[in-house]
């Protein structure tokens, strides 16, 4: 089930920045890089953050998220975090299909490191195209995916 998450109230918050550094954690052990922005944040600069956010619960603990934030009828993802316990049972999946079909959405965008083997399969799978590769430092590269909804 999907819900809303409201990343201005601290409970709600703290749980949501557990998920994602432990979800986050493992996308830096895979692609070799641990100063992925979501993994520094702080409790404070979630608070503040203006992005949307919706997580996936199963047995009453939340499993994964998604956030973003909406410029017209397109939705650019910012975070999509499942907890590694949750791995493998299709969560990412459907919170991108989700997004997808929310009202008024036409395209949607996302940004991951191009090391991300089964995040690019999963967005390839969604018929996400690639858009652009970018050097952000020597050893990492990000790529940027588009989808029309």
């Amino acid at each position: 089930m999907i819900v809303r998450l409201d990343v201005s109230d601290a409970d709600t918050a703290s749980h949501v920045l557990e998920l994602q550094r432990r979800s986050y954690r493992v996308e830096a052990d895979l692609i070799g890089y641990d100063r992925i922005p979501p993994l520094m944040e702080e409790l404070d600069a979630l608070l503040a953050c203006t992005e949307e956010f919706h997580g996936w619960m199963e047995s009453g603990r939340l499993a994964g998220a998604i956030s973003f934030r909406r410029a017209g009828s397109e939705i650019d993802i910012h975070r999509m975090m499942v907890d590694p316990a949750w791995f493998r049972r299709g969560i990412a999946r459907r919170l991108v299909r989700w997004a997808s079909s929310l009202e008024g959405v036409s395209r949607l965008v996302v940004s991951t490191a191009e090391a991300n083997a089964p995040a690019r399969r999963l967005y390839e799978s969604e018929g996400f195209r690639l858009l652009e590769r970018v050097r952000v430092e020597d050893r990492l590269w990000i790529v940027r995916f588009a989808k029309d909804a």
